[in-house]
């Protein structure tokens, strides 16, 4: 891929995802255009980028990137016009909230100020891609680029395409996102839910079943996960683990525990409903562990993100 240098990308919607977006984007040298169309809102995300994360992060020594915090940030700008926002752009990340109607205007409000070979990309979590870009008359250059919460952090992406997507689209959005030190996986075809959250939901259903039935605690099971799957999963996957616990590889492994994996999973009871006298035992039992009151959530938050900076320095 070409030098970022002088090239651009806007941000529509500037939250919690949109700035983080931002950081991953100025980290790899780009100029960003956040846009905001409530008033005050765009500029209040630049301030919180440049004072309470960038400048943080570099005192850390956790900043991403070659350049210097002042360097990144000199590369940012607010902005309340959604047109000036997108002049220059090559490339689109949508951040507005999880709410189809709201992102399928989004996009035709987009389509109409950018050239044809701008990529319109969608930080949606599970919308379906033919959903999300239904208004757009141009599909071929839109795609999904699902991060995971917090993106600077935690580097996977998944790229999703619509059913019309050029495959040069994929191709550059793997690039690009490679290049500014994300990991990005590629989604062959349209699915719900995506890969990360269909594995999320199967493991929280089990861990809520378990919890709802009385077999173990809610503070057990999050340690089942944390001291337990959660340690090689933060370096290989399943199929790899497979693969390496057995003595010949994963065709042993499944000689030996194809049976009783079948038969585990055959025990499964149906998805849970999530709520009623279960979904109010499960959350007083968590509420225990962590009141749910902004001050400890906010520290505990603080906490998984110099956590997770501290398994992504390990892992470099």
């Amino acid at each position: 891929m070409a030098s970022s240098k002088g090239k651009t990308i806007a941000i529509v919607g500037s939250g919690l995802i949109g700035r983080s977006w931002a950081m991953v984007f100025l980290s790899g040298g780009y100029k960003v255009k956040v846009y905001d169309n409530q008033p005050g809102q765009a500029s209040r995300a630049i301030t919180d980028i440049s004072r309470k994360q960038v400048e943080e992060l570099q005192e850390a020594q956790m900043l991403r990137g070659k350049l210097s915090a002042t360097e990144q940030l000199s590369l940012l700008s607010s902005h309340e016009d959604l047109s000036q926002a997108l002049e220059g752009a090559f490339f689109v990340q949508e951040c507005v909230f999880e709410e189809l109607e709201a992102k399928k205007s989004v996009f035709q409000a987009v389509e109409k100020l950018v050239g044809e070979e701008v990529v319109l990309s969608s930080s949606t979590s599970c919308l379906m891609p033919s959903n999300v870009f239904s208004l757009v008359q141009n599909r071929t250059r839109c795609i999904i680029s699902h991060p995971v919460n917090p993106p600077y952090y935690v580097r996977l992406v998944e790229l999703v395409p619509h059913p019309e997507t050029l495959p040069v689209v994929m191709d550059m959005a793997y690039e690009l996102m490679t290049e500014v030190g994300q990991a990005p996986v590629r989604i062959r075809k349209e699915i719900d839910g995506f890969a990360l959250n269909r594995v999320q939901y199967a493991i929280i259903a089990e861990c809520w079943r378990l919890v709802k039935d009385g077999v173990i605690s809610v503070k057990d099971i999050d340690l089942v996960m944390s001291e337990g799957l959660g340690m090689r999963y933060a370096f290989i996957g399943p199929i790899e683990t497979m693969h390496l616990n057995a003595p010949e590889g994963l065709e042993d492994y499944l000689r030996r525990y194809r049976e009783g994996m079948k038969r585990v999973l055959s025990s499964f009871g149906p998805v849970p409903e999530f709520d009623g006298e279960a979904a109010a035992r499960i959350n007083k039992e968590i509420c225990e562990l962590i009141p749910n009151d902004q001050e400890h959530l906010s520290a505990r938050r603080e906490r998984r993100d110099q956590l997770l900076m501290g398994l992504a320095k390990l892992k470099k």
